[in-house]
């Protein structure tokens, strides 16, 4: 998948916020870290799961200044009504973008063509619009919220630390490392 490192494409999609239907662009995603979380469809069995743990979740990622945007291919209208009918989907306070043409999600390069329906996948994007990291998992394995937000912290901490990577397992305030030819064999 060559998507790292790449600028998000165009795009113009209506999401479920807050009780309101909003229209959102790639405009709106510039200037902040964002993170697209697309998963196959509204109303399943994994995907509340996820999306739930992002939802209790998400006052730290607003805390570390990170938009948070869902996308299935389902409509936004599904979206509200899945919002009012769910507990656990009915507590997201972030973006819920419906995808029905499918542009969204086969921008990211995860649509499952045969089902019109997007992978699950999730994408760290920084302020300029250029992805930072990537996960997608088979349909039956669901993502961790907190185990992303470690990784949002890694890519901010590495943005804003020329010169510094973070090894396995990083966790904010332990060690990082300098890569240089002094290391080479030594770790």
């Amino acid at each position: 998948m060559a998507i790292i490192n790449t600028k998000i494409k165009p795009f113009a999609n209506t999401a479920f916020k807050s009780g309101q239907f909003i229209d959102l662009t790639e405009k709106d995603v510039l200037g902040k870290w964002s993170v697209f979380f697309f998963y196959p469809a509204d109303f399943t069995f994994v995907c509340p799961t996820e999306l739930g743990d992002v939802a209790d979740h998400y006052d730290e990622f607003q805390k570390l200044g990170v938009d948070i945007y869902s996308v299935s291919t389902d409509t936004h209208f599904t979206h509200k009504a899945w919002h009012g009918s769910s507990e656990t989907i009915g507590k997201i306070n972030y973006a819920m973008i419906g995808d029905p043409t499918g542009a969204l999600t086969r921008n990211f390069d995860i649509m499952r063509e045969a089902q019109g329906l997007a992978d699950r996948g999730t994408f760290i994007v920084d302020p300029e619009g250029i992805i930072q990291a990537v996960e997608i998992t088979a349909e039956g394995i669901g993502r961790d919220a907190s185990d992303l937000l470690r990784k949002v912290k890694a890519a901010q901490y590495v943005a804003s630390h020329p010169g510094e990577v973070c090894p396995a397992k990083w966790k904010e305030g332990e060690a990082t490392l300098s890569p240089s030819l002094d290391l080479v064999g030594k770790i």
